[in-house]
Order: structure tokens, then C-alpha cells, then sequence
């Protein structure tokens, strides 16, 4: 890619990747039930190879699948990032005996993932997380179990050594409750606000664990999750006590990039579906196209989604880097771009009028859709927080 421009091989997957999604792939999110977790349709995704590519490539890769998934069926884009959120804590943090036992059934798609960070009064502070791990010598004998599915053992206990019971709520849990393992985040109390977060992997099968579905406006699956004395153990530690926090953060600094490629996607598909629409459709004596209200407003519904999709792309490539300032590129990438979506999206509901908003209408659907990511993964006052954090420290700095 020179100049955020896509070369002639990336374009060629884009395309591929898009037919994909408006073909099989949209064909199964059909066949699936709204708030619930399709797993045919992430069987799909894995013969497809493209679960394995969220843990093997790059962010720039991740940003180009998912804004291509999104553009064709936003539901596979979103089973595919919900697996790679959950799990890529295990790539990164994960023992070996984690990595083996889940990472290959999540790139299968047989195993599905959740991460468990959000609780009823932890949204967007995710340092005030009040999920208590208690100390508790017997809870490391009985830690590990394997999945509700049935898709093998757990990695094992270890008798005498110590662990933790869990006790609490998270809220807003993608995929919960139907998960076969979760990303957990819990306070041990080494310090104090992120200081004392340590992150876990605990199967769905746990003794203790338990949860509810949401109802929510868009339709992915989400839920509640309730920890009676959940039993941990040293076995099920991601990474290391007390720094479970920058394990979240890690996590979300890939993810968030590619939050805003999602919107990208959304974004282009309504702009698309609005030129073919106003190019088409005839008032007061001509085609919409003719006249110059549609024309400006189609025009600025077009520049914002290239801002977005550049910004998304130049977030990605400072990741790809290793650049210092991926936090505030970062932050910027998702908040321009869900920013982006939801104003591009509105505007197209407006040009399509109301048979837009019959059910079934892909910008009915995409309208439910784009509201969410303006929340999850940090809202977008968070972005803006973390964005004048950064630019003030360079200051300081200087």
C-alpha cells in the first residue's frame, strides 16, 4: 500500500471477500435467529480461513476483512470480531496449554469467544471493574473445566497451588451467555484502579458461572454474566496477577482500528445503495441525482466515508509499526469513523424516504446496526478523552 492506496492484490481479496459476504455468508445470517450465536455460520467463516486470518495478519489485513465482511453481511463481520475480540487475549497473554487447547476450536469456529470486560457500573471506566477475585487456596485444586460444548478437557488444575474465587456481575457481554469461554477481567487488588486488574480464561462450564440474554436494538447476541464463586486458578491466568488491565488494552488497541473499518463498511454500503437509488428514482420532474440538495449531500456523505476509511487505514499501519502514538491514532480511527457511519447512514435513510424503513431494507438493518459501535470498545467521548490525553502529554513532553 502506497499513500493509503490498496494495491492491486489487496483490492482483489476486498472484492472476493465482499462477494463472499452478499453470497454464502449472508445466506446463513439469514438462516440464523437475531440475538443468538449463528454457529453455522461460524463453522462458514472457519472452512473460509478467514477466522485464522483475524490472528495471523497484520491490523491493515484485519481493517480490510472486517470493512469488506461488513459492506456485504454485517452479521458475519461481527461473528468474526466477537471471536477474534474473546480470544486474542489467549494469543497474546495465553499460556501454552491455553493457546493449544482453545485458539485452534475458535479458528475452526467451533469454539465460540467472548470478552467479559463491561460491568452494570464499569462501562466506559473500565478501571473501576468491581468483579471480585477472592483469594482462595482451593479454588487452584478445582480451577479448570472444559466447554459446554463438549469440545475437550480443560487445562488442568494444579492440587496446593493458590486461586482465586469470583464473585460479581458483567454486563453487555457479546455472545454471552451462549459462549464456550470467556476473557474474564477481575479485581486481585495488587493496586489500586487498573493496577489491580487481572485477566482470566474461564470456560463456560464453570461451577458458579451463569447468564441472561439481552434484548438489545442491534442483533448480535449479548448478555449478562453472574460469578457465584466462579473457581480460577493459577492455570487459568492470562498473563500475569495485576496486569490484566494492559491485557484489555492491548486488545482493544488492535480492535479498535478495525471497529472503525467496520463502520467504514457500513458506511460504503449505504453510500452505494444511495447513488443507485437517487440515480434512479424521479421527482418534481427529474431524478433525485438532478437535484443539487441530493447532489451536496451525497457528496459530503462520500468525503466523510474516504476521511474515515484513510484514518482507519493510517491507524492500522501505526499499528503495523509499532508507532508510539497508536493509542491517540487509534482512539481517532474509531471515533471519526463510527461518527461517520451513523451520519452517513441517517442521510441515507432520509434520500431513500420511508421505504427505508421497512423491515428487511438493507438501510433498516444498517440503521439498527451503526448505532452500537459508537459505545463499545470505548465510547466515543472515551476517544475524545483519550485523544486530548494524549495530545497534552506530547505537550508536557516538549
Amino acid at each position: 500500500m502506497t499513500g493509503f492506496a490498496l494495491g492491486a492484490d489487496q483490492e482483489e481479496w476486498c472484492g472476493h471477500l465482499r462477494a463472499l459476504a452478499a453470497g454464502r455468508l449472508r445466506t446463513l445470517a439469514r438462516e440464523g435467529e437475531p440475538g443468538r450465536v449463528n454457529r453455522p455460520l461460524l463453522a462458514a467463516l472457519g472452512e473460509e480461513g478467514l477466522l485464522d486470518r483475524v490472528f495471523t495478519s497484520g491490523a491493515l489485513d484485519l481493517c480490510l476483512l472486517r470493512e469488506s465482511l461488513a459492506y456485504g453481511c454485517t452479521e458475519a463481520e461481527t461473528a468474526l470480531a466477537l471471536q477474534g475480540l474473546g480470544a486474542y487475549p489467549v494469543l497474546r497473554a495465553g499460556s501454552a496449554a491455553q493457546r493449544e487447547r482453545w485458539l485452534p476450536e475458535v479458528r475452526a469456529g467451533r469454539a465460540v469467544a467472548a470478552f467479559a470486560l463491561s460491568e452494570p457500573g464499569a462501562g466506559s471506566d473500565a478501571a473501576a471493574l468491581t468483579l471480585a477475585a477472592v483469594p482462595d487456596d482451593r479454588a487452584g485444586a478445582g480451577g479448570a473445566g472444559g466447554t459446554a460444548g463438549g469440545t475437550g478437557a480443560g487445562t488442568g488444575g494444579g492440587a496446593g497451588r493458590g486461586g482465586w474465587r469470583l464473585s460479581g456481575e458483567k454486563c453487555w457481554i457479546s455472545n454471552a451467555p451462549e459462549a464456550d469461554f470467556y476473557t474474564v477481567f477481575a479485581r486481585t487488588g495488587e493496586g489500586p484502579g487498573a493496577k489491580g486488574v487481572t485477566a482470566f480464561l474461564v470456560p463456560a462450564a464453570r461451577p458458579g458461572l451463569s447468564g441472561e440474554p439481552l434484548d438489545m436494538l442491534s442483533p448480535h447476541p449479548i448478555g449478562t454474566l453472574s460469578f457465584d464463586g466462579v473457581p480460577v486458578g493459577p492455570q487459568d491466568l492470562l498473563g500475569e496477577p495485576g496486569r490484566g488491565f494492559r491485557v484489555a488494552m492491548d486488545t482493544l488497541n488492535l480492535f479498535r482500528p478495525s471497529v472503525g473499518a467496520f463502520a467504514v463498511g457500513m458506511a460504503r454500503a449505504a453510500l452505494d445503495a444511495t447513488l443507485a437509488y437517487t440515480a434512479g428514482r424521479t421527482a418534481f420532474g427529474a431524478t433525485l441525482s438532478d437535484l443539487q440538495a441530493v447532489g451536496h449531500r451525497v457528496a459530503e456523505m462520500a468525503t466523510r466515508t474516504e476521511a474515515a476509511r484513510l484514518l482507519v487505514y493510517a491507524a492500522a499501519a501505526a499499528h503495523d509499526s509499532g508507532a508510539p502514538d497508536l493509542p491517540r491514532r487509534a482512539a481517532m480511527a474509531k471515533l471519526l469513523a463510527t461518527e461517520t457511519a451513523q451520519y452517513v447512514v441517517d442521510h441515507a435513510v432520509q434520500l431513500h424516504g420511508a421505504v427505508a424503513l421497512r423491515r428487511g431494507h438493507l438501510l433498516e438493518h444498517l440503521y439498527r446496526e451503526v448505532r452500537a459501535p459508537r459505545i463499545y470498545e470505548g465510547a466515543s467521548e472515551v476517544q475524545r478523552t483519550i485523544i486530548a490525553r494524549e495530545l497534552y502529554a506530547q505537550v508536557a513532553a516538549r
